[in-house]
């Protein structure tokens, strides 16, 4: 593993900076003047509250969209503001003792990406691949231009632009379709980065496929776990946590080699409080979260339990990335057990690497053992309309769980119907 020693204790909170702010889709566009990428320091108080030790931020570059169609990697997008409001976040974040996650861009560019622009009128071709019709796009999209990852000049300049990032500041970089990326191209880059910056963090964005065989070709430190993500919610809402137990069984494979990136919602997918079916298991997606290994990022107002669906469409992606304006006010009962159980990934910073072990497996009701460095929890989750009997496998006392509080020191238990216990031993 190549984990920089702070990852350990990561826990992210990610926001789409474009939509939090309203500045994308916005009719007319704000300009620079309007500095909305300042808003964001307005929450950053908020991100401490929630037990967060970091800010992963989506695209801030120049861009004529949605931010991943980049026309300018040393440019802050204008529609957020200038280079000295990232400064300002910067320092505010790292006042707070935040850490800053980057959103790059570099399998594919915008139709105003310059050197783009010049090729189609004729000039150098080489930055970018080329299709029996014209040039490469990112799967079938007409406006993202694919480069040419065999170029040098391509490894050179992306090089650049992350060192030129992390010189400002930022401590990592989430690498946007990763997947879609040759693997030899980070290998090339990644190395390169790390002589200048040895204590930054990189996780590809990677969907499917051998995760350990990426991790390692690519170099990549760590990589997300939609798996596990989709084992999650689909485990919750067919009643099958067999399907569940199969899913940190490989998870487990993975944390041999490295600690995968693991949370239950993002910018690109469902809410999880829209996906599941049942509003009473997102306390158990939380907790499996965060008693499992992992590096977790909550997706800012799954911590309020925000509803919104992903559509397959143009535009389909607002709805799950909108503006934050006040923050809402009042008891929310979501909110708490994401301060519980964050507080208690922090304290407990060994999870960062557990292995999880299955001690009993039901459509229904898991209970699981997760172990490291001689630590251990274990957890019950029952998703049954009927209480589950737990025979607990040494006694130990219950740190959190929902229903009737059960008594502090037990043996054994009774979860409550879709209710979920933590037992730490004794």
């Amino acid at each position: 593993m190549t984990d920089p020693d702070w990852v350990t204790h990561a826990i992210w909170w990610q926001i789409y900076p474009l939509g939090f702010v309203g500045a994308f889709p916005a009719d007319p566009p704000p300009p620079p003047d309007e500095h909305r990428l300042l808003r964001i320091v307005e929450w950053l108080d908020h991100a401490v509250e929630l037990g967060c030790s970091g800010i992963a931020l989506g695209p801030v570059f120049a861009s004529r969209t949605h931010g991943y169609d980049t026309t300018d990697h040393y440019r802050i997008d204008p529609r957020l503001g200038v280079e000295d409001d990232f400064d300002r976040l910067v320092e505010e974040c790292h006042r707070r003792g935040l850490r800053i996650l980057l959103d790059g861009v570099f399998n594919h560019v915008g139709t105003d990406f310059p050197r783009y622009r010049a090729a189609l009128d004729g000039g150098d071709t080489a930055w970018f691949r080329r299709a029996r019709d014209g040039f490469a796009t990112f799967e079938g999209h007409g406006e993202l231009i694919a480069l040419n990852h065999g170029n040098p000049d391509v490894v050179d300049y992306t090089v650049e632009v992350m060192a030129h990032w992390l010189d400002r500041g930022a401590d990592g970089w989430r690498l946007d379709a990763a997947y879609a990326v040759p693997e030899r191209f980070w290998a090339s880059v990644l190395p390169a980065v790390r002589e200048r910056h040895p204590q930054a963090w990189f996780v590809g964005e990677v969907i499917h496929g051998d995760y350990p065989a990426q991790v390692r070709s690519a170099g990549f430190d760590s990589v997300t776990q939609y798996e596990l993500w989709k084992a999650i919610w689909s485990s919750l809402n067919d009643g099958n946590f067999h399907e569940l137990d199969w899913a940190l069984q490989r998870h487990n494979d993975f944390l041999d080699t490295f600690v995968p990136l693991t949370f239950v919602g993002n910018h690109d997918v469902t809410r999880i409080a829209s996906r599941l079916d049942d509003s009473r298991h997102l306390e158990h997606a939380l907790v499996l979260l965060l008693t499992t290994g992992g590096t977790p990022s909550i997706y800012a107002g799954d911590e309020w339990g925000w509803r919104a669906v992903k559509e397959e469409r143009v535009g389909g992606d607002d709805a799950v990335r909108p503006e934050f304006d006040q923050r809402p006010t009042g008891d929310n009962d979501i909110l708490q057990l994401h301060q519980y159980l964050i507080g208690l990934r922090r304290r407990q910073s060994w999870l960062h690497t557990a292995h999880t072990e299955a001690v009993e497996v039901s459509n229904t009701g898991y209970v699981y053992r997760t172990v490291a460095d001689g630590h251990e929890l274990t957890v019950a989750l029952n998703i049954g309309d009927d209480p589950l009997p737990v025979a607990l496998p040494r006694p130990g006392r219950i740190t959190a769980g929902s229903g009737a509080p059960p008594p502090e020191h037990v043996a054994d238990l009774v979860v409550p119907p879709h209710g979920w216990v933590i037992v730490e031993p004794q």
